[in-house]
Parts: structure tokens; sequence; C-alpha cells
């Protein structure tokens, strides 16, 4: 069984990080929601840290997230936003308090190397949702979706159809993150174990044969199939080459799992997108495909 951190109560203190690249702008925004929401903000140091293109050298970011795991009024982490960075300091992190002292990590993008590393290494459940440095683009609802996870409520949702979707029922637990991310880490101590999963994919700015190949190294590593079933957010912002790879990312990835019998959802809010819903990878969902919507909800 996954481990599910205890849910936000209003007086815990938060705190924000960066794992990965340096942040352009202060975080006002994201501040003063938390705040609102009844949280106590705290910041690390390489909030305003900076080396290169990252947030601080890799033992500073590694140092800063380590403390606020040590740290046990700490209820709560945020990865104040991804680019790159996260793998580079992952394994100079002493993650082991978070065995007696569990607690939410969040974000998304190159975060998704936290998700994967905690999940395989601790079964610790994890939210995928907006970080801070995207609160000021984020939609109301997506940002309401963080808040209601972090404070325990009672989620589901419910997606419009999509052309390419293949029907079903499944249920499993939710794994996922971005799929250049899941591809770089293959292998490695952080890989998921992907059998049996319900595995959530989104990425941004890639090339469209880049994710034809990143695809085909998960399908020939045997990862894709023996799933329970997918969910592909957005894919955005691709790009193409002069002469055009004759196929969407949706194609692509369609076409790359049509051996396979397990659900397909396309079209998921969450991602490289301002309507990026909040979901708790490590726990146990129901995903239902059907004709006229597709539903995701938490068993």
């Amino acid at each position: 069984m996954s481990i599910t951190p205890p849910y936000l109560q209003k007086g815990d203190r938060v705190a924000i990080v960066c794992p990965a690249k340096k942040l352009p702008k202060p975080m006002d925004d994201a501040v003063a929601l938390l705040q609102s929401w009844g949280l106590e903000v705290v910041l690390g140091q390489t909030v305003n840290a900076e080396h290169h293109q990252f947030a601080g050298t890799d033992q500073l970011r590694a140092q800063d997230l380590e403390q606020y795991i040590n740290d046990d009024s700490i209820k709560a982490v945020f990865a104040a936003r991804g680019g790159y960075g996260t793998v580079r300091m992952v394994d100079k992190v002493n993650f082991d308090r978070l065995k007696t002292n569990p607690k939410w990590i969040i974000g998304f993008s190159d975060i998704t190397v936290l998700h994967a590393h905690l999940f395989q290494s601790f079964d610790l459940c994890t939210i995928h949702g907006q970080m801070p440095i995207n609160i000021p683009d984020g939609t109301a609802a997506s940002v309401e979706t963080l808040r209601q996870v972090l404070f325990g409520e009672t989620v589901s949702y419910n997606v419009a159809a999509q052309p390419l979707n293949r029907m079903g029922s499944a249920s499993g637990t939710l794994i996922g993150g971005n799929l250049a991310i899941l591809q770089s880490i293959a292998g490695s101590v952080s890989d998921y174990d992907y059998d049996g999963k319900i595995l959530f994919i989104e990425d941004v700015g890639e090339y469209l044969y880049n994710i034809d190949r990143m695809m085909y190294m998960l399908k020939r590593a045997g990862k894709l199939a023996k799933l329970a079933g997918l969910m592909v957010g957005g894919f955005t912002d691709t790009k193409d080459n002069d002469i055009p790879f004759g196929q969407t990312a949706y194609e692509i990835i369609k076409a790359l799992v049509e051996e396979y019998d397990y659900p397909v959802c396309f079209n998921f809010p969450a991602g490289h997108v301002a309507d990026n819903w909040a979901m708790v990878f490590g726990k146990e969902v129901q995903l239902e495909v059907g004709p006229d919507k597709s539903e995701l909800k938490y068993i």
C-alpha cells in the first residue's frame, strides 16, 4: 500500500524550494494564494539563488530540499518551478525522514523525477499540479483542484470525449508525468514499475519525431504493454521539421498503443496548460473512458 501524507490544515507551515531551474521573478502571487488558504509559507534558500541556469548549485538545491524534508514542522514542500536540474541533485538528497514523517511534495514537469523516485523508493504519494511559477497564469479551476487535493477534499474529474479515445474501464495506481523525464530516468533507481498502472503523460516544446522516439523507447522497454490504462495530457508547443512528420502528438501515441486493449483518454487537462488539474500520483484510481466523457476518480 502506498503512503498518503497527512492532508493540510489551516495554520500548517509549507515550504517552497527550487530543485531545478532558477526563478525569473518573485512568487508573490503564489505566496499570497497559499496564505489565503491559511498556510504559513517558508521560502528556501534556492528561491533567490542562481548558478548558471540553476537555482544554486546541485549541492545547495539538494540541501534545501532535504532541510524541509527533515523539518517536521513543514507539512508540504512545493517545487517553485521545473525546467531542468532535478535529476542532477536527486541522488544527493536523503529522503529517509519521509518514511516516518511523510509530507506532500508538489510539482510537475522536471519534478517528475521526484514523483517517480519517491514512489519507487518509498511508496509515497505525491501531487502533480500547479507550481508557484504557474499560479499567475493558471486557471482558477486548476488552482482550486490543487487546494482540494492538498486539504483532502474528495475530487473526481470528468473530461469531454476525444475522437482518438479508446473506451473501457480500468483501475490501478496512478503514475507518470513528463514524457521526456520518464524516458530520461528509464533504467535508473528512480524508474517506475509500469505494470498494472494507469499512466499519465504530457510534454511541451518537443519535436514530433522525438515524441515518436520516446514512445518507442517506452514500448520497446516493455513499459506500455501491461498498463491498466493510459491518460494523455497536454502536448503543447510541439515542433515539426521542414519535412513534416505526418502525425500529431496524439496520433503518434495512439498508433504506438494500438495493439493493446486498455482504455486511453486523450486531452486530459494536465501538464503545461493553464488548466492543469491536480492529481495524486501513487493513489488507486478508477478510469472510465466512455462515448461522451472520461471520468477519473480515486478509489
